[in-house]
């Protein structure tokens, strides 16, 4: 089975909105093993999404839409079908009652134009969406198929998870040839830039044939992305399985989880799991590393304080970071990072302290401290672990950089025993 994604939304193509309805959907579509030849995206105008959609009819087994099914006259999805299966629109009675009853469960009044949504093609079949105002559609004609979903996320996912693909495998069930599957297992690093992860498997890059082994560099993190076709998605994971431990083996001490594990996620199981408390002292990063520690489920069994200690008068009144330090430092240096730190674990009584002290920019930059140097430190019972990073973005990226280098820091240490004796900065 062939398929095309085509995503609708001039937004789309004035880069307003980032489409991440089409990554969703094509790897949707890759774990049941259809291939996706095309992906376009298209703006709100009906001779380009009705010839765009032919196109695809003529090529494909299958076309997926996302988008145009709001209320408003520039939502053209449903007439381009219609035009497209030359069929009227016709109202759909349980699409309205739908409608009607979202707008009464909100105490809302209905606006007449939210009945546009319950019009379909003639042979279309309407998808029940719960979590708005707009149903999607499945058409099957001519041998092809066609789903329409909403371009929201949360409801497209939806309509996707719950109607089309249960559609989509009674299909395949039916002509007895449930085809091959693709699944993908994603072994997320920390710790090692890309070229020197792929230094370490070279050799099982250069010989890979099922499954493929694509790495891919992400802000902190190295990825690799491990995809294996075969009848079922357990013969599947069967060749995935010897490939993933030879490259967890090489990558020891590097690999920190998979597919959609956070570092933050990961980190905070093994506190739990140890019974750690975490506090952190934030410079630079504005209290991003605490947001990213808190933004997980549970943090409030082991996160215990966070302070931005923005202005030196905080690092000194609220941390204890001595004056004459700063004085003759500077705030943006190793050893006021560590008095940070150390003030944390000292005044808050956390088991784990991790602070950061940098310069962000654009401006506040010298010849000997240039935009983007940051120091990390991590006090523990034994000791208090320094690490100097140097980033060279601006200002946001800089920041988002300095956090996942202290939650990288604070993981090899949590999962190595990393000491500051093996950092050389006792």
């Amino acid at each position: 089975m062939q398929a095309e994604i085509i995503c609708v939304g001039t937004e789309l193509l004035l880069g307003q909105i980032v489409n991440t309805n089409a990554a969703y959907l094509a790897e949707r579509l890759a774990r049941l093993g259809i291939d996706l030849y095309h992906l376009s995206t298209v703006g709100d105008n009906l001779p380009r999404l009705t010839a765009l959609l032919r196109q695809a009819w003529q090529r494909v087994d299958l076309v997926l839409i996302s988008g145009g099914l709001g209320p408003t006259l520039d939502d053209l999805t449903r007439e381009a079908v219609a035009l497209l299966a030359g069929e009227e629109l016709v109202e759909d009675p349980g699409a309205r009652r739908m409608i009607e009853e979202y707008f009464h469960r909100r105490g809302l009044p209905m606006p007449p134009a939210n009945l546009r949504q319950a019009l379909r093609p003639r042979s279309a079949v309407c998808l029940m969406n719960p979590y708005g105002t707009a149903p999607g559609l499945w058409l099957e004609k001519d041998g092809k198929m066609l789903a329409a979903l909403p371009g929201v996320p949360i409801e497209m996912k939806y309509l996707m998870e719950e109607e089309v693909l249960p559609r989509l495998k009674r299909v395949r069930a039916q002509t007895g040839d449930p085809g091959p599957v693709l699944v993908s297992r994603v072994l997320k690093a920390a710790g090692i830039g890309e070229s020197a992860l792929v230094e370490k498997i070279r050799d099982l890059l250069a010989g890979q044939t099922n499954p493929t082994i694509a790495p891919l560099a992400k802000r902190g993190e190295v990825w690799l992305r491990l995809s294996a076709k075969a009848p079922s998605e357990e013969a599947a994971f069967a060749l995935i399985r010897p490939v993933e431990e030879t490259i967890r083996s090489r990558l020891r001490g590097y690999i920190f989880g998979t597919d959609r594990e956070q570092l933050e996620e990961v980190v905070g199981r093994i506190l739990t799991a140890r019974g750690l408390t975490l506090g952190t002292a934030e410079s630079c990063t504005g209290g991003l590393l605490s947001h990213r520690i808190t933004g997980v489920p549970g943090a409030s069994s082991y996160f215990q304080a966070g302070i931005v200690a923005y202005d030196n008068r905080i690092k000194e009144k609220v941390l204890g970071v001595e004056k004459a330090l700063l004085q003759e430092y500077g705030a943006v240096s190793p050893q006021v990072a560590r008095a940070m730190a150390e003030g944390m674990r000292r005044f808050y009584g956390v088991d784990l302290a991790l602070s950061t002290t940098g310069i962000a920019g654009p401006g506040g930059a010298t010849a000997r401290k240039p935009v983007g140097l940051v120091y990390l430190a991590l006090a523990y019972p034994g000791g208090t672990v320094t690490r100097e990073e140097r980033f060279c973005w601006d200002r946001t990226e800089n920041k988002i950089a300095a956090a996942q280098a202290g939650l990288v820091l604070l993981w090899q240490h949590l999962e190595g025993g990393l000491s500051c004796a093996e950092q050389g900065s006792c």
